[in-house]
């Protein structure tokens, strides 16, 4: 059991300079007198603080300590540690699901004799409200109400379901919609940087269930995503079992060119860091050239953490750091506290003093003056085209076989015309012609620099004449209402608004699929001559299917170039030689013409963003709008399910629970559900966009007398387990090898040979009592971490994954939900192993979970004699604990009805 803090000799007192008083006491990593302290990575130091002060001997051991301490050693060797966050953040999408368990974990608790109540976020849990802002009005001086009442009307259920939890649980301070998206409120008003509880200080650390959580890295708050079932074992006092990481040191020298801009570095960095191999791991930003990288330009580097593949893009603290927090209007008081504590634990870096060389797995280096501007597309976010490139590799896209870079488009069809009438003018659209163009999602909307950038290009466009063509559907979609401010301020937003780029909403929009429809026209012109048409979005994903159905080339760009592309209306262009556009008068005018200069964009930034307003938006934030002030909601600690609530459903996680764990269990003669090649993403797996028609998931609303201009989108329905599990891989351009070629969420059953919609295959295997497994490639479950992407294949009956290698949170989920994860071993794969999918598989374990090892060899046998080894990829022995006890709800609710008895 735990013990007393074997530490506590080396908890100081923190005194305020000049000697007024003290902020609190900190445990102190200098009075551990150890120098191997002064070489570790600072985003290491983070980790060893957060094991000394949480150490009890029980959850968190001396042992742990020492291991982190001795990371240069013991890194290399996989070594696994606790690691307890300060606190967790959540967004809408993930923060329903995390309630409704939350919620059901009250019930079973209920039953099984302990006290509900005792269910509770033991850390603080920040939940903010931004995923359901769908752009269903654009190009409008109105569309920022006109898309908030749809919103609401469409998700009053989920907002009073949410405003309930914040009522019934302590610890949980709930965003209302319309404030922001969850990353550029949590750089701008959520981080800490240094807490302060009950008189104990320690740095800020955050896990979130969206995976750009990382942002918050570049305010030196060590942040990163995990699946929503861990996050919520985290608000319940579990520690998250890592594998200690090793750290990617990447030196920055020189400063970015003139003209060239955040999103420019941060598509580069991405390319350079997937190429060096970084999964899993973190990467800390050092070097001559930190000086010169404004906070927000770190930021946009460390939120596209998840397209490079690392765990943490972390940038320390430093002199710019302190800047930003008086900035966005933290009092001074705070930032004293702030400078104070990590200076004095050894966790602040000064420029102004020699560097001590710390110690790093592996080295980059990477001269900003080099950086050249750039976007990324057309399918996958590292794939980094210059512009200058752009025009030559898009032709070489089109004719190129199907995959990440290639449409196979005929030759004598890649000049095709297709003629349409919009509001009864003629109109014509090729392939390459931009239909969506979006300046949206945390990476930018948080960066002044990019987004006065726009402005710019969109003042001297107008001032030259030039129009974007009327049936592209631009928006704008900011991040936090300081934007909103300092665009009104600069007297900026009045030309974004001459060229259709009016702010739509406060929240998550294109990136994530709420791009809403475009003009039946544009689609009717694109089906019926099966046009490559193009969206161009200042984003962080643009897999395929994600932004829109109909635009299956998706660019990302900096929000300047989200514009100049809106003007030129195609990405068949090449910048240099072409023209942007032409005046009424037949001036050419080129993409020189209306680029601004570095130093006109800070000029702009230093007399346009001030502090004030960041005090306004966030004073005004907890204080809500009248349509969330107006939700009325039940009170009382235990949720009143309603059985027709086709948003909130109380999910069969704990239905027949009882106190005794299940145990290990394998698998006997399952039938391969779906057989996949690589790269299948949480998109395909587990859609967040619109709800197709013919859909499993429309059919059970429809039955349910929804319209189909309600179905809203499988993000908003989270809540709803039914409808999620009808929604998985229901994705529209998801390829499955039964289906030989065919692309769409089907597959055949293979007993009857019939093809079906996934889910009643599925459906039919459970009927049958037969088990399923699927059969994949590399990198499974890459994308977002998307809890419904471990649930929805739980619902299912899927009772293993076997690929070439899982996304790290992806892989935490499928265990967090009792999923068996199995890797081939290096060089094999369901091809090269001569594997058709139409065998059935036996995974043999022992029924005592004490007979597993993480990481350990497993026989795969199938039906037809074949017989080969896979890695079993529990990889700790608190993986091993939650597979034992059926899931981590599971555990933490045994857990803690055990420790109340």
């Amino acid at each position: 059991m735990a013990t007393e803090n074997p530490f506590k000799s080396i908890l100081k007192t923190l005194e305020k300079p000049g000697g007024d008083g003290h902020f609190g006491n900190y445990y102190s990593l200098p009075a551990l007198n150890d120098s191997r302290i002064d070489e570790l990575p600072y985003s290491i130091r983070i980790l060893l603080e957060s094991a000394i002060r949480n150490c009890d001997e029980f959850q968190v051991k001396s042992d742990d300590v020492e291991k982190i301490i001795d990371w240069k050693n013991t890194a290399p060797k996989q070594v696994e540690i606790p690691f307890k966050p300060a606190r967790v953040l959540l967004q809408d999408f993930t923060g329903v699901p995390a309630v409704v368990d939350l919620a059901c974990m009250r019930d079973a608790m209920n039953k099984l004799g302990g006290d509900s109540n005792k269910i509770n976020p033991l850390v603080p849990v920040d939940l903010v409200i931004d995923h359901s802002v769908q752009v269903d009005v654009a190009r409008s001086e109105n569309a920022v109400q006109a898309n908030m009442e749809l919103e609401f009307q469409r998700n009053k259920e989920r907002f009073g379901f949410l405003k309930w939890g914040s009522n019934a649980f302590n610890n949980m301070l709930v965003v209302p919609p319309g404030s922001g998206i969850v990353h550029q409120v949590n750089l701008e008003y959520l981080g800490r940087v240094v807490f302060n509880t009950n008189g104990v200080l320690y740095p800020d650390s955050v896990v979130g269930t969206d995976s750009h959580t990382t942002m918050i890295d570049g305010l030196g708050v060590a942040g990163w995503g995990v699946g929503g079932i861990e996050a919520e074992a985290a608000m319940l006092g579990q520690p998250m079992s890592m594998v200690l990481p090793g750290v990617v040191g990447f030196k920055l020298l020189g400063k970015l060119r003139d003209g060239v801009t955040a999103t420019d570095l941060v598509l580069t960095v991405t390319q350079m860091l997937r190429k060096h191999g970084v999964v899993g791991k973190f990467v800390e930003f050092y070097g001559e050239g930190m000086s010169e990288l404004p906070l927000a330009d770190r930021a946009t580097i460390a939120n596209m953490s998840p397209e490079y593949g690392a765990t943490m893009g972390f940038f320390p603290v430093d002199h710019v750091t302190l800047q930003y927090l008086k900035l966005t209007g933290r009092s001074d008081e705070t930032v004293s506290l702030i400078e104070s504590y990590l200076r004095a634990n050894k966790m602040f870096v000064d420029y102004s003093e020699p560097q001590v060389e710390r110690v790093y797995s592996s080295y980059l280096e990477l001269n900003l003056e080099d950086v050249e501007p750039c976007v990324s597309g057309p399918k996958r976010p590292h794939d980094r085209v210059t512009l200058k490139e752009m025009k030559i590799d898009w032709h070489a896209c089109l004719n190129n076989k199907v995959g990440f870079k290639g449409f196979a488009v005929p030759k004598e069809s890649q000049t095709k015309v297709a003629e349409f009438t919009f509001n009864e003018t003629p109109a014509k659209l090729r392939h390459g012609d931009v239909v969506i163009a979006a300046i949206t999602s945390c990476t930018n909307t948080s960066n002044p620099s990019v987004m006065l950038g726009a402005a710019l290009v969109a003042k001297k466009a107008c001032e030259l004449g030039l129009q974007v063509k009327p049936w592209i559907k631009t928006s704008l979609a900011p991040g936090s209402g300081v934007v909103t401010k300092y665009l009104q301020r600069s007297g900026l937003q009045k030309y974004l608004n001459q060229l259709g780029f009016n702010i739509v909403g406060y929240g998550c929009t294109t990136c994530i699929g709420n791009s809403g429809d475009i003009n039946e026209a544009v689609a009717s012109a694109i089906t019926e001559n099966d046009i490559v048409a193009a969206a161009v979005l200042s984003g962080n994903r643009n897999f395929e299917g994600r932004v829109h159905p109909l635009t299956r080339a998706n660019y990302l760009a900096s929000p300047p170039l989200v514009v100049a592309y809106a003007l030129a209306g195609t990405v068949d262009i090449d910048f240099e030689t072409e023209p942007i556009g032409i005046t009424k008068d037949g001036t050419q005018i080129f993409f020189r013409d209306i680029w601004p200069s570095s130093e006109e964009i800070a000029n702009v930034v230093q007399s346009s963003v001030l502090p004030d307003m960041f005090r306004e938006t966030y004073n005004a934030i907890t204080k809500g709008n009248p349509m969330w002030n107006g939700l009325s909601v039940p009170s009382g600690t235990l949720y009143s399910w309603d059985p027709t609530s086709t948003y909130i459903h109380e999910p069969p996680y704990f239905k027949d629970m009882s106190m005794s764990p299940p145990g290990s269990h394998g698998v006997k003669n399952a039938y391969c559900l779906l057989n996949f090649g690589d790269s299948i993403t949480t998109d395909h797996i587990s859609p967040a966009g619109s709800i197709h028609k013919d859909s499993p998931a429309a059919r059970y609303l429809i039955e349910r007398g929804v319209d189909r201009r309600d179905f809203n989108s499988y993000g908003s329905r989270r809540g709803n387990d039914e409808v999620m599990a009808r929604g998985t891989f229901a994705n529209i351009r998801i390829v499955n090898k039964f289906m030989n070629g065919e692309v769409g969420p089907k597959t055949i059953h293979i007993p009857s040979g019939e093809k079906l919609s996934v889910f009643d295959a599925a459906t039919k295997y459970k009927t049958e009592g037969h088990d399923m497994i699927i059969l994949a490639g590399a990198e499974y479950g890459s994308g977002s971490s998307r809890d419904w992407a471990a649930k929805g294949p739980k619902l299912l009956g899927v009772k293993a994954v076997i690929s070439k290698s899982f996304e790290r949170i992806h892989r935490s989920n499928l265990v967090g939900m009792g999923i068996i994860p199995l890797c081939f071993k290096d060089g094999e794969d369901a091809e090269t192993l001569g594997l058709t999918g139409h065998e059935r598989f036996t995974i043999d374990l022992p029924s005592n979970v004490n007979e597993i090892r993480p990481g350990q060899d497993i026989a795969v046998v199938t039906d037809n004699g074949k017989t080969f080894l896979c890695t079993l990829r529990f990889d700790t022995e608190v993986e091993l604990a939650y597979f034992n006890h059926g899931g981590i709800l599971q555990y933490a609710i045994r857990n803690l009805i055990n420790a109340q008895h």
